[in-house]
Order: C-alpha cells, then structure tokens, then sequence
C-alpha cells in the first residue's frame, strides 16, 4: 500500500492532484490509499485513482491495524508533526522533505515561498517520480438538482484576514445580475449569515443563498457547470480550476505566486494589491483593501473574454465514469 497524508481542506486536495495523480502512475498495481476527513470524500472520490480513504480529522496519532505501508508520502507538510504522524504507521519507506526536528535527513529542502502545486511536484521529483503540475482537473459529476450556468458569489474565507469586503461582492453581484447573470451565493454552514447579507445587498432573491446547503461534492458540481466563479483565495477557486470555469479570483494577504491558479489560462485571474505590510488587526488586509470593485468587474470582462475566444486548453476533465465509490477505514 501507498499511503499519502495530504488533504486537510479543499485546497490543499485540489493542489495535490498531480501528484497524486504521479503517485498513482508510478505505483500502477499498488492500492492508494489517502488521509483525509471524513467530509472531503466526495471530493477524494473525484479525483480518481484513489482506491481508499482513511479518515482523519488533524494531525496527530493515526489510528493504523494493517500491516506497515510500503511507501508513505507526506504531501501535507514540512515536518515535524506530519513525519511523525507518517512514521507512527512504520512505512518500509518515506518520502518527505528533509527535517532535521523529525530525524528526517532524507529529501529535498523546504522552499518557504513556492507555489503549492510546484512544492509537491518538486517533491515526487526528488525521489525520482515524475509529475505534471498541470493536471489539475477532477473527474466532473453530473449536476444532480443543482442549478447549471449560474454566476457563483463565495465572500467567505476560513480567515477573515482573507475576505473581500462584503459590500463589494454585494456592489458585484448587484452588477452581474443586472447584466443577466443568474448569481448565487455560497459558503459554508457557518456562512450563512454573510451569505445572505451578500445577497440582500445585492437584491438578489433568499433561494439565491446556497451557502451551507451544499456538501463539497455538490459545491464541485455546482461550480463543475457554472458560468462564473467569484471568491477570495479558498478551496472554490480551485475548484473552479480544476473544471476549467472562469473565476476572479481576490487575494491577500498571500501572494497568487503560492497558491493562485496557472499565469497561462486566461480564463483565470487572480487579482492581489500587493506586496503590502503585514496585516494590523484589521478586518480585511490591506491587499484586499487595495481591490475595488472597477477592477474586479474589469477582470470578469477579460476573464469571459478568453473562455469565449478560444479553446480552453486546460479541459483535460475525466469523465463522470471514471469516479469510483472509495473503501474507508480509519
């Protein structure tokens, strides 16, 4: 067995696609098995080659019954805490960067400031595992009872530092539908509240408030067959990624260098005022701060733009058929 500790959130599975995808390539008659929480597996289920599922919540001690894995990967970090959560489970083999706090002498060294896609690719390389970093799409789901070709508004953010103003997602929205976007609003169970403040702002209508009314599979459909993403630099960006939809993406106070999506796919933008100094206090950081709603409104123009122009050379989407129910254990 091949286990690979990465996907603690939306991001951080949807940035570790390729290289999962590198693993599944190099090990092609070894069961893959990824650690992950329990509510990301509608996610995991999507991006194929995944055979099973061991649920964790956090980092920490893995609960393990089964005989030592051959290979364990830890995608997730540089170390200590996720070494040894890895080597709890005795792998004959690990593949890490090296970390002296953690005994770990072996791999390459950390790059603080590296895109996330790139680190775990650089990763896989070190050892000798070839990965691509543009295979980035999920397998799509059908869109089930989900509405198809709307406008998504996510003002959320796991940090509040990270949110956009919801005024100015409201003054975009009100736009966007004038101009006859169908826009919903999302976010999770805890958004719900600024999700409706959005979109009564923006005079949208309640059943426009989706935010914690969908699991994140249904959010990956829901964004599968969208029109537009607008969010901050959360997990729905990359979703949006991952289906080749057009996104804007808002960002601080990390940089899009680190985790914002391909320079090449015009279809995407990801919008950032800075570098700017460190946050103090405030709500918003003063990078978000910097965005306002001209420019963000002049980056949906360029971003439907491109998707209307030409091919979207980023579509390499697996079929519905190639998702997989996954064996779950913890």
């Amino acid at each position: 067995m091949i286990l690979v500790l990465r996907a603690l959130g939306v991001g951080d599975l949807a940035t570790g696609v390729p290289a999962l995808r590198a693993l599944r390539a190099a090990y092609p008659g070894t069961e893959l098995a990824l650690v992950a929480p329990r509510w990301l597996t509608p996610l995991v289920e999507l991006v194929g080659g995944v055979d099973r599922q061991v649920v964790a919540d956090g980092l920490g001690h893995l609960g393990w019954s089964g005989p030592p894995p051959a290979v364990a990967v830890n995608l997730h970090g540089r170390g200590p805490q996720s070494h040894r959560m890895l080597a709890g489970v005795r792998p004959r083999r690990l593949l890490a960067f090296a970390n002296a706090e953690a005994g770990w002498h072996d791999g390459p060294p950390w790059r603080a400031e590296e895109h996330e896609v790139d680190r775990w690719c650089r990763l896989l390389g070190w050892y000798g595992i070839p990965a691509d970093r543009t295979d980035l799409a999920l397998c799509r789901p059908g869109p089930g009872g989900l509405p198809t070709g709307v406008t998504i508004v996510h003002p959320g953010a796991k940090a509040r530092q990270r949110r956009w103003p919801p005024e100015r997602f409201a003054a975009v929205a009100r736009e966007l539908a004038g101009r006859g976007h169908r826009v919903v609003v999302t976010g999770g169970p805890g958004e719900r509240d600024l999700a409706a403040g959005v979109a009564r702002r923006a005079g949208l209508p309640a059943d426009a408030v989706l935010a914690g009314a969908t699991d994140v599979g249904e959010l990956a459909a829901l964004v599968a067959h969208a029109r537009l993403v607008l969010c901050g630099d959360t997990g729905v960006g990359h979703l949006a990624t991952a289906y080749a939809t057009p996104s804007v993406l808002l960002f601080g106070p990390v940089p899009p260098a680190e985790w914002g999506p391909p320079p090449d796919r015009p279809w995407h933008e990801a919008l950032w005022a800075g570098p700017c100094p460190a946050g103090d206090g405030r709500a918003v950081h003063p990078a978000l701060a910097g965005l306002d709603v001209p420019a963000v409104l002049a980056a949906v123009d360029r971003v439907t733009a491109a998707a209307r122009s030409g091919p979207v050379a980023g579509r390499r989407i697996p079929a519905q058929a190639a998702r997989r129910p996954l064996a779950t254990r913890r």
